[in-house]
């Protein structure tokens, strides 16, 4: 795996390991001591949840898209004719942004 790959792969991994572990933070916990808490006490902390991955979705996104997009330019300019799959390529690379934004929304919903 080239060099540049091995990046956007792991910029990829990061951000969806961040959404994840948002997701999974920012959810009520159905059992245990904070149980009994007030609804309204878990709010703060699911729009920081929220916070952070936009954050965190959107850099992994900036970092997969500036990879992606310097080696889609470099492979038009070779053969133009790869311009359309190059174009869906940095599109995945930007797709991490999107589902970062989609986890913040369900986050700010369970607020």
């Amino acid at each position: 795996m080239s060099r540049k790959r091995a990046i956007a792969a792991l910029c990829a991994l990061a951000a969806f390991a961040t959404a994840l572990t948002v997701l999974l933070l920012g959810a009520p916990v159905a059992a245990g001591p904070l149980a009994a808490a007030p609804a309204g006490g878990s709010g703060g902390i699911a729009l920081l949840a929220a916070a952070i991955a936009v954050a965190g979705s959107s850099i992994g996104a900036a970092i997969a898209v500036a990879q992606t997009g310097a080696a889609a330019l470099a492979a038009i300019s070779e053969r133009p004719e790869l311009f359309g799959r190059a174009m869906v390529i940095v599109g995945l690379a930007e797709g991490i942004a999107i589902y970062g934004l989609i986890v913040a929304v369900i986050l700010i919903g369970r607020a």
